[in-house]
């Protein structure tokens, strides 16, 4: 069977265009490589979320080779090591809805300044820093698209670096912790500006879909209750109904054919029993991260594409990014705070909910850039407590010196971490500056359980995404202090954030130095759209979940029109027969 619109993925830059084109009447099918779950599959069973990864394939079976750098007699030499070796995951959810099912949901917008980084700051040495194609206006009714499609709570709330808002958010905040309000005053009287966080979490029932339980198992799990805003349980399942969208589940595609010299033929995948299916369509869709995404095109060589499917200029893979950044804690002991305050501190299940961005773009002659002295892109500080016991005995399995303990002595030191205080935490979020020695390529030695070559990603980190986060946690740590913190640490580190990338098929207007033009449509292919991570030229000092959505509605809202110019065409076409 052929169909109109064939999407490889189903995670929060694929889920956008199959609801898009399916309400739109279109013949749409999506292979997923992971299997479809429900709310009934998402339990809080933080043994399977967090420990054994349960929601992702097995690194014996799927994996990567990442290549580090280490600096020798002053050289730089790259060591590379596979995922199967290391324990380090790359994988953020092989499920239908893919990684949107275990985000946090924090939704911070881009900034104006985000698309035009390199006009705003100019060169920086070492980095290939780009503007984009299109402006924060450009993409902003979008943004108000994926709030009512997806779900978003919050309340827009006035400070220095508040990005344009034309309409508030469609649903209430959701509830506070106490601490917000503590976070609020000593914000305050530094003379910082503490906001709430909007989140693709529902406050209240809409749309089939319950609302928050406040259940404090969030980040990394599955939401039982839909309220979380997954492509799943936001858009596919509504996509699903209008009997015009087929979900393919455990499809695991390996080939994008390329018979003509700028269209894809077929898409070619193995199906759960491991057996050799391939499919169809008129318009092709690439979604499935942005690792994944340059690794498929790189396998995709034909003789029109002999370096892989529209990558005749060699961009394909380049300029992979993810988030710089760090983070902070401090410690609150009760027997330090009033009964008052030690019951709220106690309190579990709401969400913190607080955000700083004073420094989203850093004015301060103190600050020594790159290339530049006092001026550069900043970033945004969320806070944010553990609630899953796990995480929150961490390393209590070691004494001072380092050594493992256990017995009595385990029981004592566990029991105090749970009893005797409570540890705030926040998180710097700033750009990964895209770079020469940050990219995706395919592996010659390491395969899949298909016989497939798996991805090797290099890792460079940009010398000025160290700088930004250290000036960052240091702001966050001078607001724990205020609160009257203890046992304040801070740390930053070059090693990326997993669940964070983009980039390795950059959109832009050069066919020469970039894979996409402003309509996320591959320069080289005609049929074919890449709606991941993977278009963003620079990754703006946020999580990206929300502008990957918004792109993903804007791009699908192009691929519609196209759509709909074929059927009035094919309409025409038979009139002039009959």
């Amino acid at each position: 069977m052929k169909y109109d619109i064939c999407i490889v993925g189903s995670g929060a830059g694929a889920s956008p265009i199959a609801y898009t084109l399916a309400k739109a009447g279109a013949n749409v099918i999506v292979l997923e490589k992971g299997p479809w779950l429900t709310e009934k599959e998402f339990y809080k069973d933080e043994l399977a979320a967090n420990v054994r990864d349960s929601y992702n394939p097995a690194l014996t079976d799927e994996q990567h080779v990442i290549e580090e750098s280490h600096v020798e007699d002053g050289e730089t030499h790259w060591h590379k090591e596979a995922t199967s070796e290391s324990g380090w995951t790359f994988w953020n959810g092989n499920v239908v809805g893919g990684s949107s099912n275990f985000m946090s949901g924090y939704f911070h917008r881009l900034k104006p300044v985000d698309f035009a980084l390199q006009s705003s700051f100019g060169d920086i040495a070492g980095a290939n820093i780009v503007d984009w194609p299109i402006s924060y206006q450009e993409l902003e009714p979008f943004y108000r698209q994926v709030d009512r499609e997806i779900g978003v709570s919050g309340k827009v709330v006035e400070h220095p670096y508040l990005e344009p808002h034309k309409e508030d958010y469609p649903y209430p905040p959701l509830i506070d912790h106490p601490v917000a309000k503590w976070i609020d005053k000593a914000a305050d009287l530094l003379g910082y500006h503490a906001f709430p966080i909007p989140r693709a979490i529902l406050s209240q029932p809409a749309m089939g879909r319950k609302s928050c339980e406040y259940s404090g198992y969030c980040s990394r799990y599955g939401c039982s209750t839909g309220a979380k805003g997954s492509g799943r349980a936001a858009l596919l399942n509504h996509a699903v109904a209008t009997g015009n969208l087929t979900i393919v589940p455990n499809a695991k595609v390996f080939y994008l054919a390329s018979e003509q010299k700028s269209q894809v033929s077929a898409v070619h995948y193995y199906d759960a029993k491991g057996h050799k299916k391939r499919i169809i369509a008129d318009t092709y869709v690439v979604a499935c991260q942005a690792i994944e995404t340059s690794r498929l095109l790189l396998s995709s060589k034909s003789k029109h594409f002999q370096q892989g499917l529209a990558n005749n200029n060699g961009q394909v893979g380049k300029n992979l990014i993810f988030s710089g950044g760090g983070g902070g804690r401090g410690d609150f002991y009760f027997d330090d705070l009033t009964p008052e305050q030690a019951r709220e501190l106690q309190t579990e299940g709401p969400f913190i909910n607080r955000a700083l961005q004073d420094w989203y773009q850093i004015n301060d002659e103190n600050f020594e850039g790159v290339s530049q002295k006092g001026k550069a892109k900043g970033g945004t500080l969320d806070f944010l407590f553990y609630h899953n016991p796990i995480a929150r005995a961490y390393d209590t399995e070691y004494d001072e010196e380092g050594d493992l303990i256990w017995g009595e002595q385990l029981k004592e030191k566990l029991y105090n971490k749970f009893t005797s205080h409570k540890t705030l935490r926040f998180e710097a979020f700033t750009d990964w500056l895209p770079n020469d020695d940050c990219f995706v390529a395919l592996d010659e030695e390491v395969t899949d359980q298909w016989g497939d070559p798996v991805a090797k990603v290099r890792i460079g980190a940009h010398p000025q995404d160290i700088q930004v986060a250290e000036y960052l946690v240091q702001k966050g740590a001078k607001l724990l202090e205020k609160l009257g913190a203890k046992n304040i640490t801070t740390s930053v580190s070059s090693a990326p954030p997993t669940n964070l990338m983009a980039g390795g098929c950059r959109f832009g207007e050069d066919p020469n130095t970039s894979v996409l033009d402003k309509n996320c449509r591959a320069h080289e292919v005609t049929n074919l759209y890449v709606t991941d991570g993977s278009f963003m030229p620079t990754g703006g000092s946020v999580p990206y979940t929300y502008t990957i959505y918004a792109n993903a509605f804007r791009v699908a809202e192009h691929i519609k029109q196209q759509w709909l110019l074929s059927q009035r065409a094919k309409v025409i076409k038979n009139n002039d027969y009959s």
